[in-house]
């Protein structure tokens, strides 16, 4: 048997808003934006080539609202993979992306801790080959 994760559910405050920062300072490709009523759409983002997308969520009561950010307790939430880490690292700098923890080379690789617009913590890893 074969499996894989086709995507996840990231809660965002507005669809505009999310698909901006995600597809302008991220650089994700925007696969889907699907009207599927006055309220909801269908919005899918993904890295260049990534096999695994996000689907943009817009919080639909106080209570998810509570949770945009936070979908992780705090933890990391997202492990975003590269093949060059400082290309991304200067790049997502310069474009305002907050890192909370400095680059380090661990067994894996160099990981450093950023946050997305809504304070989800990700992991920017580059992996050793």
């Amino acid at each position: 048997m074969t499996q894989q994760l086709g995507q996840l559910s990231l809660l965002v405050r507005d669809y505009d808003e999310a698909i901006t920062y995600y597809t302008q300072t991220l650089g994700f490709e925007l696969l889907e934006d699907t009207s599927l009523s006055e309220t909801k759409r269908w919005v899918r983002v993904s890295p260049p080539g990534s096999s695994c997308h996000l689907l943009l969520a817009k919080a639909a009561n106080e209570t998810q609202e509570k949770q945009i950010g936070h979908q992780a307790g705090g933890r990391v939430f997202l492990f975003l993979y590269t093949d060059d880490f400082y290309r991304d690292y200067e790049n997502y700098r310069a474009k305002g992306v907050e890192f909370i923890r400095e680059p380090t080379q661990e067994s894996f690789g160099i990981v450093s801790v950023f946050k997305d617009l809504y304070g989800n913590l990700w992991d920017l890893i580059e992996r050793n080959h």
